[in-house]
């Protein structure tokens, strides 16, 4: 027996041992995802449990280095724990930016104090954090942006504004893009910086969206002391950093098109039926819903084999963009289809017989993604630019 198959055994025995039954339920929503944190918001307890348990293992993150907290895990490991993790419909333990975006960048960038004093609790979830990128009036041009840290001696003190800022009012820690300089052109003097949300001089406004929740926020910085120990890389040269970090955040928002939780095909069977020949009796969605699966399925093959080129050291580069733009396609189509197979009732928007408005909530957020993370027309002329090599 191989090295690999043994793990495979030792990984399935304890996935089945201390995976609770509640967290092989398909996730109802961002608002049922564990995210961590200081206070964290719980919708089971069992997700505590759950994090607690894989976090022991260094699991929320099984490819990190160990002495980090990370599982330490090879390529082949990891794709071993995710498929019998899928075996039993185990929940993601941890959704976490510090995961996502944060970790990949100090890894990457961050001095060895930086790693051992952040990325431990990071993989635990003792420390929720947000993304202070996005700026009023800058749009989709981030490098415009004004928010200034002024040198105090040890310290910087941090003025400004940022939008759109995803869970500020519940995050416990923002990695933050500051100018430290105005005197070269505007990629210049940008500097990548950590605090505390705790630190006086810090508020944030929730601002209410057209599904009904308020994810994102306004956040004002007046005056915030941020300790030097927390520039990550050389002062004036955030800008590589925040383009390194932004192709994990592309990543992330890519896996949005990747299917969860009972198929449209089953869904749509439960609605429609069958007909005589033993198809879904709606041959209009069973159209769609084919071609929808047949994308769905290589974009998620695409997704693997170039995630394995990126983990052996080719990185993801240009081609986060490709990811972006058509798993913000995929998630939108797949809202789309849930809606027609809902429904009237699936505009539904309170109430137990509507199942609180989940579909309609959904299908309006998706909307969103192609904005967020960088815009659709952003991507393209990436795209069209660093991966086909068209001019400009």
């Amino acid at each position: 027996m191989s090295d690999l198959q043994q793990f495979r055994i030792e990984t399935r025995a304890w996935l089945e041992e201390n995976c609770p039954p509640a967290m092989r339920e398909p996730v109802r929503g961002f608002e049922d995802l564990y995210n961590g944190g200081r206070k964290p918001e719980i919708s089971h307890p069992d997700q505590k449990l759950w994090c607690d348990r894989m976090a022991e293992r260094g699991w929320t993150v099984p490819h990190w280095p160990r002495e980090y907290g990370g599982g330490g895990l090879a390529r082949e490991e990891v794709k071993v724990l995710q498929q019998e993790m899928a075996r039993i419909n185990a929940r993601l333990p941890l959704d976490s930016f510090g995961i996502s975006m944060l970790g990949p960048a100090l890894l990457k960038f961050g001095n060895e104090e930086q790693k051992r004093e952040h990325l431990p609790p990071i993989v635990r979830g003792e420390i929720r954090w947000c993304q202070g990128y996005s700026e009023p009036n800058a749009g989709s041009d981030l490098a415009s942006l004004q928010t200034r840290a002024e040198d105090g001696g040890d310290h910087y003190i941090v003025n400004g504004q940022k939008i759109w800022t995803s869970y500020a009012d519940k995050a416990d820690w923002i990695f933050c893009l500051v100018r430290t300089d105005n005197t070269g052109s505007k990629h210049e003097g940008i500097s990548f910086l950590l605090f505390d949300m705790a630190s006086p001089g810090v508020s944030t406004r929730p601002i209410r969206l057209i599904s009904g929740s308020s994810p994102f926020c306004e956040t004002f910085f007046d005056n915030v002391r941020a300790d030097k120990r927390n520039l990550v890389g050389e002062e004036g040269r955030g800008w590589t950093i925040a383009k390194y970090l932004l192709t994990h955040e592309r990543e992330m928002i890519s896996g949005f098109g990747a299917a969860t939780g009972k198929s449209l095909g089953e869904l749509a069977l439960q609605t429609f039926g069958t007909d005589p020949s033993g198809r879904l009796a709606n041959g209009i969605l069973r159209h769609s819903i084919a071609q929808y699966q047949l994308d769905s399925l290589a974009f998620e093959t695409t997704m693997s084999r170039v995630g394995d080129e990126a983990k052996a050291g080719h990185g993801l580069g240009a081609a986060s963009s490709i990811f972006k733009y058509y798993g913000t396609e995929l998630n939108k189509r797949r809202n789309e289809l849930n809606m027609a197979i809902g429904g009237e009732p699936a505009l539904g928007w309170e109430g137990e017989v509507y199942d609180d408005g989940r579909i309609c909530r959904d299908w309006l957020r998706s909307r969103g993604n192609s904005i967020e993370g960088g815009t659709t027309e952003v991507q393209l002329n990436i795209i069209a630019k660093r991966v086909l090599g068209l001019p400009d």
